[in-house]
């Protein structure tokens, strides 16, 4: 049977706790008891965590052996932003599809007050990065950055720099991952798509243009397509 996996708030040594919201889940909803044994990510490892103390805001765990992690290939998402419901799903599905960074981008077709309201929207994204990240059972969720202007990542470093374009027909993303080294870049425009000012300059900027496809996709599908496509062409599995 697979065990849940905890992603601790607090780790010291052979100790790691859960606190708050994900404490009450664990002990009022899930109803776990002492002496029971999860998984519980800690410091960048995974060990099985014994439960040894309930508490109505603490969960405390007795770490153990240490257990095997899958490792998925690092990919960062650069997402314009979009309707902040959408877009919240599609961080929800990046994380759990194993994305290590998301860099929110304030794209020429973002909605203006989209942008301007972006700021504040992070500690939620992270929030719900978090939550994903748990029932995915991931070490630890993404880094969710604060949002930049597009004109500040095209010169973003990664070995592998893949902007989507739906004016791209010569080159699927899959055929542009074959030699691609890691970690991978890719940007996902918004709803309307990269603008042709956006994508020259991208080009100049050594960004690789290509599509996934001839379909026209929302920005939530083509996260979603993106990264499955991204991680199985990357052998994640």
């Amino acid at each position: 049977m697979t065990r849940r996996r905890w992603i601790a708030d607090e780790a010291a040594g052979n100790r790691a706790s859960l606190l708050g919201d994900n404490a009450r889940h664990l002990a009022k909803v899930l109803r776990a008891k002492v002496g029971q044994e999860f998984e519980v990510s800690a410091e960048g490892r995974v060990r099985l965590g014994r439960v040894v103390l309930l508490g109505e805001d603490r969960v405390e765990f007795e770490l153990g052996r240490e257990m095997p992690v899958l490792q998925v290939p690092p990919v960062v998402l650069l997402l314009a932003v979009f309707k902040f419901d959408r877009m919240e799903w599609a961080i929800e599905k990046a994380t759990e599809l194993g994305v290590e960074r998301i860099l929110p981008v304030i794209a020429r077709r973002t909605e203006k007050h989209l942008g301007t309201a972006a700021e504040k929207r992070v500690e939620r994204w992270r929030k719900i990065a978090a939550e994903s990240a748990q029932q995915a059972r991931r070490t630890n969720p993404p880094a969710i950055e604060e949002p930049a202007k597009l004109k500040d990542i095209f010169g973003f470093q990664a070995p592998c720099r893949i902007v989507l374009a739906e004016s791209e027909r010569g080159l699927l993303l899959r055929d542009a991952l074959q030699t691609a080294g890691a970690p991978i870049a890719l940007a996902v425009g918004p709803e309307g798509g990269w603008t042709d000012l956006e994508l020259a300059e991208f080009a100049e900027a050594g960004w690789t243009a290509s599509s996934l496809g001839p379909t026209i996709l929302r920005a939530e599908t083509a996260v979603v397509a993106a990264l499955a496509i991204t991680m199985a062409m990357m052998g994640s599995g």
